[in-house]
């Protein structure tokens, strides 16, 4: 053969294989090796990957059905650990990285966001990304006053967007399992529910430090009051005991007990009647929320609450019926008499009144939810009713004396000083809450 037909030869068994290699499709792509197809994937952004964030996102990228496309953090250390599971997890490099959260919310390719900053950012972008339609997982607690969590209920519903609370105990077998014997009368008629969660901490006034070419601190501080930087400020276990950007474990940890206790109380859709406490605060130090707690919630037709700090009785729960009591915390059931759970009729799902049941990760019950429309295991009118104790019992602490609540109308009635507690601290410069009718 001449070189010629050679050459045409080889051209067209290379135009051949060429058009084989365009044409070929990974089963991945079309789902035959079970993975979903990525028209049946839902897309999304992350918003905050730090301590708290990063366990979620993760969470989130381990399910097949769902893609982390896009991430949004400040920290330019969260990002580079974000961006590094994802790539060995999806075997590449294609997230989107933001520092806006705007500018991730208002893309029309992420059909859910996790909201896991700090406390004080969380009502500015869970309210954007309700107004954009997202679905969305955020981490409790939900906001930093109760008028900004009616707020956000309110454009969560006006907008039909799928809502999961942080609040993964309603997730855990053992605490739905103490609930249904309290909601059953296994425990005779329920008269207490003492819940005990994690006290506040202490520390020395913070010296200012320059700011790292790896974080930008303007956006971090946000709303907050400007402050200068401390890399203790950055860490968890002190910016949620700074009162600029929280409440404190009132609320970062009270809420997670006090959810289960109005769980099991029945009052998951109503609210208290009376609250009374006292508690006391830091004398000096950059960590200034409350430190210790004694707070009782009083109910129409239901069990008191009564809850404190650590220090005064274990963390937890214990739900004290006229016959006996059981107590929980997380990994933890036990009764006064051991032979009292083995009973096979105080089985949990066993029992007349049966409480939602997810039997999967909290994060995945968001996404069964999106997918088939059913309710959320601690869905928005919950996660508020829930929420509200903590700013109430952060009212009385701070006040000192009994107030009245109005559990319909979701005030103080007239008493105007006490509903100045339930109102938006003021924002710092172009860091605003938006504007509502």
């Amino acid at each position: 053969m001449t070189s010629d037909v050679l050459s045409r030869r080889d051209m067209l068994k290379g135009v051949v294989q060429t058009a084989a290699l365009a044409t070929f499709v990974p089963a991945s792509a079309l789902g035959r090796d079970g993975t979903p197809p990525p028209s049946e994937r839902l897309c999304l952004g992350a918003i905050g990957v730090g301590a708290r964030g990063f366990p979620d996102m993760r969470s989130f990228a381990r399910m097949q059905d769902v893609r982390v496309t896009a991430l949004c953090d400040v920290n330019q250390r969260n990002i580079q650990q974000a961006r590094k599971f994802l790539a060995d997890q999806y075997g590449r490099d294609e997230v989107s990285v933001f520092k806006d959260f705007r500018e991730l919310n208002a893309r029309d390719d992420i059909d859910v966001v996790l909201i896991a900053t700090p406390c004080h950012w969380h009502a500015i972008p869970a309210l954007d990304a309700a107004a954009h339609g997202k679905h969305m997982y955020l981490e409790k607690p939900m906001t930093m006053s109760l008028c900004e969590d009616k707020m956000l209920r309110a454009a969560v519903k006006e907008n039909n967007v799928v809502f999961q609370f942080g609040t993964q105990q309603r997730s855990e077998l053992k605490f739905r399992w103490a609930c249904e014997l309290a909601r059953n009368g296994r425990l005779g008629r329920l008269k207490r529910i003492e819940v005990a969660a994690s006290y506040g901490r202490q520390s020395e006034v913070f010296p200012a430090q320059p700011v790292p070419d790896w974080l930008d601190w303007d956006r971090w501080v946000g709303p907050a009051p400007w402050a200068e930087f401390s890399p203790k400020r950055l860490e968890r276990t002190y910016h949620e005991c700074i009162r600029d950007y929280s409440l404190g474990m009132i609320a970062c940890w009270g809420i997670h007990h006090l959810d289960i206790a109005q769980w099991g109380n029945g009052t998951e859709h109503t609210g208290p009647v009376s609250v009374k406490g006292t508690g006391t605060f830091p004398e000096s130090g950059t960590c200034d929320t409350v430190l210790d707690w004694d707070v009782t919630f009083e109910f129409d037709g239901a069990a008191p609450i009564s809850f404190t700090d650590a220090k005064r009785r274990p963390h937890g729960l214990r739900f004290v019926g006229e016959d006996t009591s059981v107590f929980v915390r997380r990994g933890v059931i036990e009764a006064e008499d051991r032979a009292f759970l083995l009973d096979p009729q105080n089985r949990p799902g066993e029992m007349p009144i049966r409480l939602p049941v997810n039997r999967e990760e909290h994060t995945r019950d968001l996404i069964e939810a999106i997918k088939t429309g059913k309710p959320t295991i601690a869905g928005i009118d919950t996660a508020l009713r829930s929420n509200t104790l903590c700013h109430l019992a952060l009212a009385a602490v701070e006040l000192g004396r009994t107030l009245r609540w109005d559990p319909e109308a979701e005030n103080f009635g007239e008493a105007a000083e006490e509903n100045k507690c339930l109102e938006p601290r003021p924002h710092r410069g172009s860091y605003q809450l938006p504007k509502t009718d």
